[in-house]
Formats: structure tokens, sequence, C-alpha cells
């Protein structure tokens, strides 16, 4: 597992499960790929840096729009305790096809290990004195990926696109209940008071439904935490069969 160094913003290797870090992670909504900084290019940058501080302001990984989310988190992880966190587009290289596999079929127990899952919004302005926003618009509640990001981790807090603080899924009941409505997640789910495997099978396909990804495979590959099964991802099968594989695997637990 990789993490990125919220004093240094560089990324370290944790080969041993057992010698992992407390870490946070951030959870958000892809724009451009080429905006999204590689594993590659933030150690680029980070080398960079090492010779010339103004690398970190001046260089074309550090003017990437995906690169201020990295920063924002890391500030915001490094404000709370947290020396590490852990952020999907920088911290799997995405360039090895079974480093990619290994990490999808990893990603729910990542997101479940973290201390915390920081949502960045960046399409909500929270505002001054808004005591509840209404998040349910964002483009985050129709993605597949965050599927997993919103139950599998204990403790989720919203953020909108200045990180300021918009809400938690076991914070406010009244904030509780509008992510409820909006992800038809059981609030008890978003609680802690259900565990998400005690839900039926109908039920946590039912909370996708209405999700989309951006490689028709992702609809399957996104639910296989949910479902607690394991399978190769198999880029190029299709959506349809991929889904077919997960129903069968889903079958045999």
């Amino acid at each position: 597992m990789r993490l990125v160094d919220t004093t240094t913003l560089e990324v370290v290797s944790f080969p041993a499960a057992d010698r992992v870090p407390p870490y946070a992670i951030l959870s958000h909504t892809w724009g451009a790929e080429q905006d999204e900084p590689t594993l590659q290019q933030l150690q680029e940058l980070t080398a960079a840096g090492r010779r010339d501080p103004a690398a970190w302001t001046r260089h074309p990984v550090a003017l990437k729009k995906g690169y201020a989310k990295v920063r924002g988190a890391c500030a915001l992880a490094l404000s709370r305790g947290y020396r590490h966190v852990w952020v999907d587009t920088c911290c799997i290289d995405r360039a090895s096809s079974a480093e990619v596999s290994e990490a999808v079929n990893a990603m729910y127990g990542w997101y479940a290990g973290a201390g915390a899952c920081y949502v960045f919004l960046e399409d909500v302005d929270v505002g001054p004195g808004i005591a509840n926003p209404d998040i349910s618009r964002c483009r985050w509640f129709g993605r597949g990926w965050t599927l997993l990001e919103l139950v599998a981790p204990a403790e989720v807090l919203f953020y909108d696109y200045k990180w300021a603080y918009a809400g938690s899924k076991r914070g406010r009941a009244d904030f509780r209940e509008q992510l409820s409505r909006t992800t038809g997640v059981d609030a008890r789910v978003l609680a802690g008071e259900v565990r998400v495997e005690e839900m039926s099978v109908a039920c946590r396909m039912a909370w996708a439904a209405s999700r989309t990804t951006t490689r028709p495979e992702d609809v399957a590959y996104c639910l296989m935490g949910i479902f607690q099964v394991n399978m190769p991802l198999l880029y190029g099968e299709g959506g349809e069969r991929a889904f077919i594989r997960l129903q069968e695997e889903i079958l045999r637990c």
C-alpha cells in the first residue's frame, strides 16, 4: 500500500499490511484524466521540489487541478493529526494492470481501515451561516465508486470546494437522513447500527441502481467490496459480462 506523507507530499510505500500507519483517505470525483496526477507525476514533482523549492508551485504537475485536491486533503489530514493520506489517483500505479486489479480488490478494505474519509464535493458551496446545506445534487452521489467510499469507512466527513465542513454521516441526524434520502442507503447503516453485509443482496443492488461509471465494467467492479467478493478485472469484457461474473461470485458466497 502506498500513502502520501502529509508533511512532505511524497508517496511512501508500506509493503507489509501490518506496518501500515494510521491514515486518512480521500473520496472525490475525477475530472479529466489528464488533470489528475499519477504516481509517477507526483514522484516527479517531489524530486523536482527537492532540487528547487519553486517547483512546488511552478512545475506542470503542481498546476494540475487534481493536485490541488491532493494538497488540500493532505493539509486537512495533517491538521487532524494524520501523517499519511491515501489518494486513488496517485497511490496506485495506473500503468500496471496487475496493480490496478489488486488495488480494486483491496479497496473496500482500505476505505474501511481508514481513520477518516474526507469527501471533497467540488460542486457545492457551504457558505457562511448554512447549517444544513443541500448536497443532494452533487456529482459525487451519482458515481459508482463513491458508494463503497460512503459505506465502508466508519467516519465520513463532507467538505465543499473550499474545504469548508458540511457534515458527517455519523454526526447530526438531519444530515444523515439527507444522505439516506439521496443515496437510498438505510440510515441505520450510515449510523453504524447495522452492518453492510446484514442488508439483503437486493437492497445493496438497489443502492447502486442509479449510479454510473466511466468504464462499463466498473459498474460491476465497484460493487465487489459491497458484496465481499473478489474477482480478476478484465477491462474489455464489457459491462454485461462483468456483471454476470459478479452475480456468479455472489451466488458462491
